[in-house]
């Protein structure tokens, strides 16, 4: 069907930005020694994921378990969850999907290391580990010091098994200085590096040292030492990353109708915050000149318009960028792959609200 005989609000990519996205980061990092295993936290489908392994991706990472396990039902193996996996459910059900898919978690405390290996001694499985280095973002990970101590006594622990380092200089991603970004993205990985050499140090060799971002591939990627890197948004963008790496085109867009027109200057759309992610900014028109947010409640979206805007009638239809791409598409349920005016496939966003 045509795109815009969808049903309203709804997600759209455009399928031909989608692929030009895709071959570009893939691309980039076909003649260097690092590899993608880019996150699924954007797109949370293992279509797309295979869309990715396809174009030569290791693997993927994801923020939680249950998108981990999510990827494995849809045949998706080199799992990397980039979050602490904590509680006595949670390091079960790890263990028992490291039966049977290649499975590394993040870590950064020892009565964690021990949690998950009696979980998979006694599911006869072995978790592999990354020691999560704190780089900036003054959130989860340790000092190189500390993260020595922790790799030995993984190495000690049977049921897991030591693979590296992991460093996330998210402070630095969306800045858009470029030299800014660059100049702290460079300080922020040199701590990962560091506590990759004190290891090494310490007789432990370590395989992995992951990291980076969509807005510090280039850097993170060329940055000496890493091996591989975990970009995400790159697959769609939104408004305001592709300000910062206007290389990749916005591929997603939601379909929105007008549903009210009270005042000439004002109207309503019919999505609201349940509809698009906020994260980063107010939603942004795509194809509507004139057409602006002045802020969104649950359900409904105000706008203000200017010049041919103003020509809106109730029940014409607009696209609409995101703000934040990865907020978005948690919101929905599914995703509508459109060519050329024309839905080609439509995905269910397998992994969405799998918040555990």
């Amino acid at each position: 069907m045509q795109y815009k005989d969808i049903d309203t609000p709804a997600l759209l990519v455009d399928l031909d930005i989608l692929e030009k996205n895709l071959d570009r980061m893939a691309g980039y990092f076909a003649d260097k020694p690092v590899d993608l295993r880019p996150h699924i936290k954007t797109h949370k489908t293992p279509a797309i994921a295979q869309m990715q392994i396809d174009r030569g991706a290791i693997g993927v990472t994801c923020a939680k378990l249950g998108e981990a396990e999510v990827m494995a039902a849809g045949g998706i193996n080199g799992l990397l969850i980039a979050n602490q996996i904590v509680g006595a459910q949670k390091v079960k059900r790890l263990a028992e999907l490291a039966l049977n898919k290649d499975v590394i978690v993040s870590v950064d405390n020892a009565s964690n290391v021990r949690e998950i290996a009696s979980a998979a001694r006694k599911a006869g499985s072995t978790v592999g580990m990354v020691i999560e280095i704190e780089i900036g973002m003054k959130r989860c990970g340790v000092s190189g010091k500390d993260a020595v101590e922790l790799a030995k006594i993984i190495r000690k622990t049977k049921g897991v098994e030591f693979k590296g380092v992991l460093g996330y200089e998210g402070h630095c991603v969306s800045n858009q200085d470029d030299d800014f970004r660059t100049t702290e993205c460079h300080l922020a990985n040199e701590r990962t590096t560091r506590a990759k050499r004190l290891i090494e140090q310490a007789g432990i060799p370590v395989e992995i040292v992951t990291g980076g971002g969509t807005g510090t591939y280039d850097v993170t990627g060329l940055h000496d030492g890493f091996t591989e890197i975990e970009v995400g948004s790159y697959v769609f963008m939104d408004h305001v990353y592709h300000r910062i790496r206007p290389e990749f085109g916005i591929a997603l867009s939601l379909l929105c109708t007008v549903v009210s027109r009270a005042a000439g200057n004002r109207g309503v759309l019919d999505a609201g915050l349940k509809t698009f992610g906020q994260g980063f900014a107010l939603p942004q028109q795509k194809d509507c000149p004139g057409l602006k947010f002045r802020g969104l409640s649950e359900e409904h979206g105000p706008v203000l318009l200017s010049g041919k805007a103003r020509d809106l009638k109730i029940g014409d239809r607009v696209e609409i960028y995101s703000g934040h791409c990865c907020e978005t598409v948690n919101l929905h349920e599914r995703i509508y792959g459109v060519r050329k005016g024309k839905v080609e496939v439509e995905w269910p966003i397998a992994a969405r609200g799998k918040l555990a």
